[in-house]
């Protein structure tokens, strides 16, 4: 096909893809009367940009003739029109549409040497004083910079996106470290991984068998293996993963393990001492970090069952029978036990489903220990789960990371060791999300003298992080546990409640949608005749029967990701439903944002104080300052569009992120499809999060499939036998 030359000015931008670069994009291209379709990967696009393109015209079957970029030189626009459409396009920050038309109207087509050169003269601009100025100076400064970098990574094969991350981490010595060490991508920046790194690697002319990418590519199989659960991984089965990345032989990802393990970025444990077979590679490999959090674990358990109470507590039976009378309530003999055994132990386990009176257990324990002079604190693994202990029990409850003062400029929990709570007893609620790191911090900063009472059902999935801490406490024998199984009778009248004990003991739920109004099986075969029932429950059919909001009280739980109704399509099409496109919103990659839109948080932001799973409402999206205002639990956060990537639309998620929240009304679609993650505790966790109602959607053979499917998938945890 023959290469055409063709210049012109980008007037707006159709579609682009912040990790490839991929654009779809109008320009007005000299000599050509209608605007001309381009399409191929720039970086970071505006409009008012003007290009210099080399490339192929070709005719698209559905979207007629587009002309295919291969190459293309950037320039500043020259016109007056192309000028403001530059600066208002959002490449500055702090300039919008409306200063850019003034700046323009008063510089004309001076603007940018104005901008470059006496950027002071925009003081005569209406509505620019110093502090937009000085705004505007560092993002034009910073715009420069950036481009510079964009152009080294654009040759190495990194698309925009990627580029805006590196120099956001970097800065100026963006193109020095990457030259020196693109592997430390994978492990400095969000979202870029071996396989990005290693592409740059490679392009830079590092050799395939280098001992640096060796390591990185086992470091990074590690890291992988952690995001699906395993604390550590056996030696043997990690060198063929490791071999199989690197697409090399297994005595250098032996070279690398053991070169990590000298350089003691791993921990490489011996296993023949656990079995009795002897297997010269029967080894554990552990990333330092989960090695030192998994034995610090260990130790600082066995430390607090050997330590004192901070108080004995007298007469424990009439103290109980005192609080029941005062409360008008009468406890089971199976909370009756477990009271007991908080008052004498000084580490515990409260394990139960919905209805078996745990709130009733920990609202009785609080008063024993408040009548004993007890100083109480109250926490769990997120802030939905904070707020309802909180109600519950009418005792404060924080988010375990607000309760260990995480602060990202001093470096870390503030409450450890050395600083340690101030309290007679913890009591931690949803203690089945807790992964390995989380639980090691929260254990350091636990005073020796105090009592250690984890609440949970073990039943449900485990921690997204790495670990099966409360399971592994519970198997370990090392600390009493109290397991209620018996449903009281006002939870009784819940279907939602009686179907999750029927499901968890492997049976199907009731489902006679004639008789029940809280728990329903809207059987549908296809995939998309499941999404289609799925959106008209979620805008009419919900709403109008029960009253419910269909975007703050009703959530879509999916097994999965990817499909017609994976969490990334049903958000798609919720939000075409639920938010219809309005003038207020941006594109971030293959998402669009829009005003009121709910969002959820998908990485620890320490800093913003925001955490994985947290789900919340954007309430304003300024496209100038481009920042936007998303409020979480009545706090308002505020994100640079760059920062958008943590975010993602939040109608509907997975089963795991909706851990430790409820919501009145769940839906969940179950087919066949969804088959490599049909367990039972998926299904169970999933109705489980409902309070009102649950609406499952899709085929009774998948939930049989489900149900029946109780082998959880295996996680490399040492846990349970270094406390045994």
């Amino acid at each position: 096909m023959t290469t055409s030359d063709l210049q012109g000015q980008i007037e707006r931008i159709t579609y682009t893809n912040d990790e490839n670069g991929y654009t779809v994009a109008k320009v007005k291209a000299y000599g050509h009367h209608d605007l001309i379709t381009v399409v191929g990967n720039f970086m970071s696009p505006m409009p008012g940009e003007v290009l210099d393109m080399k490339g192929e015209w070709h005719n698209h079957p559905k979207f007629g003739q587009q002309f295919k970029v291969l190459s293309y030189n950037t320039k500043v626009p020259a016109t007056v029109y192309g000028i403001r459409k530059y600066l208002g396009s959002g490449l500055i920050k702090g300039l919008g549409p409306i200063i850019a038309e003034r700046i323009v109207s008063k510089f004309g087509e001076n603007t940018l040497d104005v901008i470059e050169e006496k950027i002071e003269s925009l003081n005569q601009v209406e509505g620019i004083g110093k502090k937009r100025i000085a705004m505007i100076q560092k993002a034009w400064e910073d715009q420069k910079e950036i481009r510079e970098v964009m152009l080294f990574l654009q040759t190495h094969g990194v698309s925009s996106g990627y580029a805006a991350k590196i120099f956001k981490q970097y800065g100026k010595e963006a193109i020095t470290i990457v030259q020196e060490n693109p592997y430390r991508l994978a492990t400095d920046i969000f979202g870029i991984g071996f396989i990005t790194a290693d592409r740059i690697a490679q392009k830079i002319g590092f050799a395939k068998d280098s001992p640096m990418r060796a390591s990185a590519g086992v470091l990074y199989v590690l890291n992988q293996l952690a995001d699906e659960g395993h604390v550590y991984y056996p030696y043997d089965p990690l060198m063929d993963k490791a071999a199989e990345i690197l697409e090399l032989g297994r005595e250098i990802a032996a070279d690398a393990i053991a070169q990590l393990a000298a350089d003691r970025k791993l921990v490489i444990e011996d296993l023949n001492d656990a079995v009795e077979e002897f297997k010269p590679n029967h080894k554990a490999v552990f990333l330092t970090q989960f090695h030192v959090c998994e034995s610090g674990i260990a130790h600082r358990l066995k430390l607090l069952l050997h330590i004192p109470k901070a108080m004995p507590l007298a007469d424990p039976d009439a103290t109980i029978q005192e609080i029941q009378s005062h409360k008008a309530i009468q406890l089971a003999e199976k909370q009756i036990q477990a009271v007991k055994c908080a008052i004498q132990s000084k580490v515990m386990v409260i394990t139960g489903g919905p209805g078996t009176g745990k709130t009733t257990i920990i609202d009785t324990v609080i008063n024993v220990f408040k009548a004993f002079g007890y100083k109480m604190l109250l926490a769990a693994p997120t802030g939905r789960a904070a707020k309802r202990m909180n109600e519950a029990t009418g005792h404060p409850a924080k988010t375990i990371h607000r309760l260990l003062e995480y602060s990202m400029a001093k470096g870390g929990f503030q409450k450890n060791y050395e600083n340690p709570l101030d309290c007679d007893a913890l009591i931690i609620d949803e203690a089945s999300m807790i992964d390995t790191v989380l639980m090691y911090h929260l254990l350091k900063a636990v005073p020796n003298r105090a009592t250690l009472i984890l609440v949970g059902d073990v039943n449900q999935l485990p921690s997204v992080g790495a670990g099966n801490v409360l399971n592994d406490i519970i198997e370990s024998g090392a600390v009493p546990v109290v397991s209620l199984t018996e449903i009281f009778r006002q939870a009784k009248q819940s279907k939602i409640i009686i179907n999750a004990h029927k499901i968890n003991q492997g049976f199907m739920p009731y489902s006679d949608n004639k008789d029940c109004d809280d728990f329903y099986f809207i059987e549908k075969e296809s995939p998309e005749d499941v999404l289609n029932i799925i959106l008209r429950l979620a805008k009419d059919r919900i709403p109008a029967r029960f009253g419910f909001h269909p975007i703050d009280d009703i959530q879509v739980l999916t097994p999965m990701n990817k499909g017609i109704v994976g969490a990334v399509n049903l958000n798609i099409e919720l939000q075409k439903a639920l938010n219809p496109e309005n003038n207020t919103e941006f594109t971030r990659g293959q998402r669009s944002f829009r005003l009121n839109d709910k969002v959820m948080q998908i990485r620890n932001n320490y800093d913003k104080e925001v955490f994985n799973g947290d789900i919340g409402r954007i309430t304003n999206i300024d496209v100038e300052s481009q920042e936007l205002v998303i409020i979480f639990d009545g706090r308002e956060v505020v994100y640079e569009f760059s920062e958008c990537d943590e975010i993602v639309l939040a109608y509907s998620v997975s089963v795991h992120k909706a851990q430790g929240s409820e919501y009145p009304a769940v839906i969940i679609p179950v087919l066949i499809q969804h088959y490599m993650l049909l367990q039972r505790n998926l299904i169970y966790t999933a109705v489980t999060r409902g309070k009102k109602l649950v609406v499952l959607v899709g085929t009774k053979k998948a939930l049989a499939i489900a149900i029946r499917n109780d082998k959880t998938q295996k996680r490399f945890t040492r846990l349970r036998e270094r406390l045994g």
